[in-house]
């Protein structure tokens, strides 16, 4: 019999957020999703993810367990009430009555740990495929502000704010990370500055676009040594 070929996922426009309270699993799974071509954000605790789920819509949640406070059950039982947002849980316990109760919470996938990341993959992709990638919004919310990261439209209160090319590319940067840091070195590649004093004088002209008081920013921040993040919450509307 043959076999139909594999649809190939465009991986590019999908986010993904991941919540685990272990520093090392945490990053190395955003190292190697980013790698593979997905989107990338993490969290974590429930609490950071829920901040983040206010401001930015998600494709897939991966989500750890066994966390303090909130747990990943709890999380994603909660989350069932009101999205259809897939989700892959992580834990270290194995046994059947766990992942029934994962299942039970409304997840899409379980997944044991320790695992192979490759395997993780294989299982975000067959998600994917089996439920298709929801259509979500490509659209980010911060205070007054809605960002369009495919129009590249900034509007507030109803009214577009006029963006430069340069503006555009850093704003895209930073919505994209969902309050993650976009290094002075990413944003200077991405708009050709000649130094990182340029990039700063960038984020300054963006800041009087953007903030009440440019020099007390509530939504551009600076971190110290790093770089730049923008911090998402809900919209008034």
């Amino acid at each position: 019999m043959t076999r139909s070929p594999t649809t190939r996922l465009d991986r590019s426009n999908t986010h993904i957020l991941i919540v685990d309270d272990d520093d090392r699993i945490r990053l190395l799974l955003q190292k190697y999703l980013s790698r593979e071509g997905y989107r990338t954000s993490v969290a974590e605790n429930a609490a950071s993810a829920r901040e983040k789920m206010r401001g930015l819509s998600y494709d897939l949640l991966i989500l750890d367990i066994m966390m303090p406070g909130e747990d990943g059950l709890s999380l994603s039982r909660s989350l069932r009430e009101s999205s259809d947002v897939p989700i892959i849980l992580l834990t270290a316990k194995g046994e059947a009555e766990d992942r029934i109760s994962g299942l039970r919470a409304g997840a899409d996938d379980y997944l044991s740990k320790p695992f192979e990341p490759e395997e993780l993959l294989l299982r975000i992709d067959n998600v994917f495929r089996r439920t298709g990638r929801p259509a979500v919004s490509d659209t980010v919310v911060f205070g007054p502000y809605s960002y369009d990261l495919e129009a590249h439209l900034l509007i507030k209160d109803g009214q577009r704010v006029r963006l430069t090319t340069g503006e555009q590319v850093m704003l895209n940067l930073l919505a994209k990370q969902g309050g993650g840091t976009v290094s002075r070195y990413e944003l200077s590649q991405n708009i050709n500055a000649n130094s990182d004093r340029a990039v700063d004088v960038q984020i300054t002209r963006l800041r009087r676009k953007i903030e009440d008081n440019p020099a007390d920013p509530d939504y551009i921040l600076t971190v110290r040594g790093q770089g730049y993040r923008l911090i998402c919450h809900a919209g008034d509307t």
